[in-house]
């Protein structure tokens, strides 16, 4: 086995650049290949908006009718789909983060899901589901907030919960229970 320092030793190319790349040295590389190469290692990554592959693209200087025609081709097989990347999203983000709409709106917003669509994929949110995440957050919070005057207690939890998108009234009802209800506030 050569050493990194012996002549022999050549490292690999970096895999995005197509004009290393052995296969294609001394021929003229396929603009619309080499942009197809760049979404494919894109979405291998991770899921990705269209947005998001429009500006990798163009962060690599791929020219806009290019890169149309290849996110064009990538959505007619299905590669593509910003209505399923949304759902991902809201689903994903619900039960990792606890986000509410507001919070998941800002977060498809951010990733380049137009509104129509990131309006579609909330519509799935269920506000009951919302606000057992946002009863769930707040008891989770509370175990280790013991010992805290109620006051702190509520400032804080309603903090926590408007950072993660929930409504004001909605959190300020269920910080408020769950303050009442908490072992170390009960008159004995």
């Amino acid at each position: 086995m050569p050493f990194a320092d012996s002549p022999t030793h050549v490292p690999a190319p970096p895999p995005e650049d197509p004009e290393a790349d052995p296969r294609t040295r001394g021929r003229e590389a396929d603009p619309h290949d080499w942009a197809r190469q760049i979404v494919l290692r894109q979405l291998t990554a991770a899921p990705r908006s269209r947005a998001q592959l429009e500006q990798a693209l163009r962060k690599r200087n791929c020219p806009d009718a290019l890169a149309a025609a290849v996110l064009d081709r990538m959505e007619e097989v299905g590669l593509v789909d910003d209505t399923a990347y949304a759902g991902m999203v809201v689903r994903s983000q619900q039960a990792r983060r606890g986000l509410a709409r507001r919070a998941l709106a800002q977060e498809l917003h951010r990733k380049g899901v137009d509104d129509e669509t990131a309006q579609a994929a909330l519509d799935d949110v269920d506000p009951l589901d919302e606000e057992d995440r946002a009863r769930a957050l707040v008891a989770n919070r509370m175990r280790s907030m013991s010992g805290l005057d109620p006051v702190v207690q509520i400032r804080r939890l309603a903090g926590m919960l408007a950072r993660k998108g929930y409504p004001a009234e909605l959190s300020m009802r269920i910080v408020r229970d769950a303050v009442r209800e908490a072992p170390e506030h009960q008159r004995d």
